[in-house]
């Protein structure tokens, strides 16, 4: 269960930083509640995917299962901490008036590390509803304090939490690979 809450606050965390984005060109109490709804469908859908896929292959792997899976989660961990260094600096578009299609779009590309993820936490054996509500209601929450910390405080708090939330996920399948978790 822990390694299911670090690497759900973890991946939660690229929403969170895309949420300070939106948040810092303003957003009103509806297009708060459309960030939430698109960011936490994909969240739960995509590693749902993953973990299906997972439980499947963590049988027929075994033993090896447990390094693909760590592997995976740092890798995942790997692509977000460069891609968040790559944006370092860089100052968020405008993002008032974004589509519902673009924010879709933008919900989408944000979960596709959660299809590995899941990946990795199927093979790890855990519950798929468990997980799916587990990384659901964090990345929801995320998502919340992000637009409402982006209003407040500006870009710079979404790279660094991306970049923290990458090493997290690294630490993470470290862990689960040499079976600290």
């Amino acid at each position: 269960m822990v390694a299911l809450v670090l690497t759900a606050i973890s991946v939660g965390l690229s929403n969170f930083a895309a949420a300070v984005a939106l948040g810092v060109s303003g957003v009103d109490t509806r297009r708060r509640i459309e960030v939430a709804v698109v960011f936490g469908a994909f969240e739960i859908t995509m590693p749902v995917v993953g973990l299906a896929v997972g439980h499947d292959l963590a049988h027929t792997l075994g033993g090896t299962a447990r390094w693909l899976g760590g592997g995976l989660l740092v890798a995942a961990g790997l692509y977000g901490l460069v891609g968040g260094l790559r944006r370092a600096g860089n100052e968020p578009g405008a993002t008032e008036g974004m589509s519902r299609g673009r924010l879709v779009l933008t919900g989408a590309a944000l979960s596709i590390d959660n299809l590995v993820v899941g990946f990795a936490l199927g093979t790890y054996h855990v519950s798929i509803a468990v997980a799916a509500l587990v990384i659901g209601l964090i990345s929801v929450g995320l998502s919340l304090v992000g637009l409402e910390l982006g209003a407040r405080i500006g870009a710079r708090t979404g790279d660094l939490a991306e970049a923290f939330g990458s090493a997290v996920l690294i630490g993470v399948g470290v862990a689960i690979a040499v079976g600290l978790l």
